[in-house]
């Protein structure tokens, strides 16, 4: 689910953590619902509206694209490697 920037400028930062937390458990893929959903409840509190920014943008990408980064199967692409938020879930552990 892709929201607009219009409709991100409105949101409270509460709601779009609940958004945030519900679409990172709800992607279709069982690895990476549980990488990025045990990762969102245990950070996404304490993110900042720039890490929120960050999170949203990975959140964008494919689910086996994500696994691959993580996993280190394939490199992570340039738009991402200055990504906060990115390199915390690369080091993360479930």
């Amino acid at each position: 689910m892709k929201i607009e920037n219009q409709e991100l400028r409105t949101e409270s930062k509460d709601n779009r953590i609940k958004r945030l937390l519900y679409q990172s458990w709800y992607r279709g893929c069982k690895e990476t619902d549980k990488l990025l959903g045990t990762f969102a409840r245990q950070k996404i509190h304490q993110f900042s509206q720039k890490e929120l920014d960050e999170f949203e943008k990975i959140m964008q990408e494919q689910d086996w694209d994500i696994w691959n980064w993580v996993s280190g199967k394939a490199e992570l692409p340039e738009d991402l490697q200055n990504n906060s938020v990115m390199q915390r879930l690369m080091k993360f552990k479930l």
